[in-house]
C-alpha cells in the first residue's frame, strides 16, 4: 500500500513538473551590437561593469563556448533562420525574402511578435512584417546609417522607422532609449498572450559617443560625423547597454512574467577593432570581421526562472544556428518540414537533462556573399580547420599564428582533422 502511494505521488509530481513548463513560454531575445565575450564581467572581463547581465548569469545559465559570425549581417541571417550562411546569405544588408525566420515561426504558432533595434536586412517598407514581426521599431531599414549631411542617425536625435513609417526624433531623444521603450511597451501590452520579442540593440556599435549618462552628453547633437567616434566612450556605452538590459528584465519581473519567460542575451560578433579590453588577466583586442575567436566568440546567457537552474555553466559548443531550433523546441513549434536547418537545439542543456552536445560547428563567412575573400572553416572547442588547410589548436593559439603541420599532429589531432575535413566536404555542394 505504501509502495503504491509513493508511486502515485511520484507520478503526480512528474505531471506537476511538466505543467510547470508552459507550452508557450514568452521569449525575449536580446542581442548587443559588436560586443564580444570578453566584455562581460561574469565571463572574466575586468574593463567594464555589467551588473544586470551578471545578474542574469546568477539566475540562469552562462555559456562558455558560443560563436557567431564575425560580422553583423551574416550573424543576423544565421540567428534568424537557423541556417549556415552557405545556404542563404546573399549580400551585406540583405535577408533573402524567400527565407523563413523565427519571427515567422512564432507568428504562425500564435505568438505576438515584435522587433526593435537594428535591422539592416532589407529596405522594403514591409520587411519586418514579411519576416513575421507584427510590430517594429527599427534603425537602418529603408534609410541609410547617415543623414544627408553625414551625421550618424542611430544615437542622439535618431531617425527610426516604426512599423514602416520614418520618424525623425529630436529634443535630445536617444535611439537606444526609444527602442528599449518600444520593447517594454510591447511586453506590457501583450502580457496576457504568448509573445516573442527580438531586441537587436543599437549599442555598443560605433560611433563611440557620449550616452545620456555621460557628463558631456549633448542633447542637441545631430549625430556623429566620424564613423568610429572616440573609443574612450566605449566603457560608457557598455554601461548604458547593460542598463537597458536591466530595464527590460525589470519590466518582465514587474509584470510577474519571469517564470513564463525565457530571456536570452548575446552579441552579434566580436568587439570592434579599436577596443582593447582586459580579459582574464590579459589584454584582449576586439576582432570584429575576423574569423579568430576575437571575432566570433560571443556571450550567451539564458534565464528561465523556475525552469533553468540558477548559476549554471555550460561548456558545450553552441553557434548562432542553434538559437532558432532551441527556442522553437521550447515553444513546441515543429520544424520538421524544413530539412535545411543546420542548428541543433540545446534545450536539453538548459533543462539540465541528458544531452548530445555538438562535436563541431561550421562557418561560411563572406561579407559580400561572393567567394571573394571567403573564409570557410569547421571547428571543435579546441581545434579549427580552414578549407585552405590551416589547422590550429585555438585554445593555445588564439590569434592562429601557428598552424599545425600534418607531420607534427598527434594521432588524436589527425582524427580531429579528418573529422573536420569531412564536415567541410559535407557542405561542398550546398552553395550553387
Amino acid at each position: 500500500m505504501i509502495h503504491r502511494f509513493l508511486k502515485i505521488t511520484v507520478i503526480l509530481i512528474w505531471h506537476l513538473n511538466l505543467s510547470a513548463q508552459p507550452d508557450k513560454p514568452n521569449i525575449v531575445l536580446i542581442m548587443a551590437d559588436d560586443l564580444g565575450f570578453e566584455c562581460i564581467s561574469a565571463n572574466g572581463g575586468t574593463s567594464y561593469q555589467t551588473p544586470n547581465i551578471d545578474r542574469l548569469v546568477s539566475q540562469g545559465m552562462r555559456f562558455e563556448n558560443c560563436h557567431a559570425q564575425p560580422l553583423c549581417t551574416p550573424s543576423r541571417v544565421q540567428i534568424m533562420t537557423g541556417k549556415y550562411n552557405v545556404r542563404n546569405y546573399t549580400k551585406f544588408g540583405e535577408l533573402d525574402r524567400g527565407e523563413i525566420t523565427f519571427g515567422n515561426y512564432f507568428k504562425q504558432a500564435g505568438y505576438k511578435t515584435a522587433i526593435a533595434g537594428k535591422w539592416q536586412l532589407g529596405k522594403e517598407a514591409d520587411s519586418p512584417q514579411h519576416f513575421g514581426f507584427d510590430q517594429s521599431c527599427l534603425w537602418q531599414q529603408s534609410k541609410p546609417r547617415t543623414d544627408d549631411d553625414g551625421h550618424d542617425t542611430r544615437f542622439s536625435n535618431p531617425i527610426l522607422e516604426i512599423n514602416g513609417t520614418v520618424k525623425h526624433f529630436g529634443n535630445g531623444a536617444y535611439g537606444p532609449d526609444i527602442v528599449s521603450d518600444f520593447i517594454c511597451d510591447f511586453i506590457e501590452k501583450n502580457k496576457e498572450d504568448p509573445f516573442f520579442a527580438y531586441y537587436p540593440m543599437l549599442l555598443t556599435h560605433c560611433p563611440f559617443t557620449p550616452t545620456p549618462a555621460s557628463e558631456d552628453w549633448d542633447p542637441e547633437s545631430p549625430g556623429s560625423l566620424d564613423y568610429k567616434g572616440k573609443p574612450s566612450y566605449f566603457p560608457e556605452m557598455v554601461s548604458y547597454m547593460d542598463r537597458l538590459v536591466g530595464k527590460v528584465v525589470s519590466k518582465i519581473e514587474a509584470l510577474g512574467l519571469s517564470e513564463n519567460t525565457i530571456i536570452l542575451f548575446t552579441g552579434d560578433n566580436g568587439t570592434d577593432k579599436p577596443i582593447v579590453s582586459m580579459f582574464r588577466g590579459n589584454p584582449y583586442p576586439g576582432g570584429k570581421g575576423q574569423t579568430t575567436d576575437h571575432g566570433t566568440h560571443v556571450p550567451l546567457v539564458v534565464q528561465w526562472t523556475g525552469t533553468i537552474e540558477a548559476a549554471k555553466e555550460c561548456h558545450d559548443l553552441i553557434d548562432f544556428s542553434d538559437l532558432l531550433p532551441t527556442l522553437c523546441e521550447a515553444a513546441q513549434i515543429d520544424l520538421s518540414a524544413d530539412e535545411t536547418i543546420d542548428g541543433r537545439s540545446f534545450l536539453s542543456q538548459l533543462l539540465g537533462k541528458k544531452a548530445s552536445p555538438r562535436e563541431w560547428i561550421y562557418s561560411w563567412y563572406s561579407r559580400s556573399g561572393s567567394r571573394t575573400n571567403l573564409k570557410e572553416f569547421a571547428r571543435t572547442t579546441e581545434y579549427k580547420l580552414y578549407k585552405t588547410g590551416g589547422f590550429y589548436k585555438v585554445t593555445n593559439d588564439v590569434f592562429e599564428d601557428h598552424p599545425i603541420a600534418t607531420d607534427d599532429m598527434t594521432e588524436e589531432e589527425k582524427d580531429i582533422n579528418n573529422t573536420l575535413t569531412e564536415v567541410l566536404k559535407y557542405y561542398d555542394d550546398t552553395r550553387e
